[in-house]
């Protein structure tokens, strides 16, 4: 008698943790995660915040890259392109007004390529990414920082 009723407690326990671990994730779909994110930075990003920039792209695939493109007076131009499976941190400096989202790779795993600037084309690697913020609240920073996370965890 006594090994049924360990029999059964340990199936039982067995299930609800099975039961329990497949309850804990997100159930939105990765198109969903991938529209909102862009979304949200392509509304948020402050091209205010370096008065000699002409026009700027930023974005996130479905493999979770993400690549912004800065184009400046003179024909300069910086992309960053970064794989955020190599986040390590996420931060964010200053008020819901306007601020900075730093991401923080674990390494120099950041590309950094420069064109038509005083020192010619340079090609660098980088361990933070400085992306200029305005209007964001606490619940929208939140769930951006939520689905940045959800493509690292990808």
């Amino acid at each position: 008698m006594d090994k049924v009723i360990i029999k059964t407690s340990v199936i039982f326990t067995l299930l609800l943790v099975f039961i329990l671990s497949g309850s804990f994730k997100s159930n939105t779909p990765p198109t969903d995660w991938l529209n909102w994110t862009n979304n949200c930075l392509k509304k948020s990003y402050n091209s205010s915040a370096e008065p000699k920039l002409k026009k700027w792209e930023l974005s996130i695939n479905e493999l979770g890259f993400i690549r912004l493109r800065k184009f400046y007076q003179k024909n300069k131009q910086i992309y960053y392109s970064f794989n955020l499976k190599k986040l390590k941190d996420l931060k964010y400096e200053g008020t819901s007004k306007k601020g900075t989202l730093q991401l923080i790779a674990l390494e120099d795993d950041i590309i950094v390529q420069t064109h038509n600037s005083r020192k010619g084309d340079v090609d660098e690697m980088a361990n933070l990414l400085s992306i200029p913020l305005k209007n964001m609240e606490p619940e929208k920073l939140d769930s951006l920082m939520q689905g940045l996370n959800y493509f690292k965890d990808k």
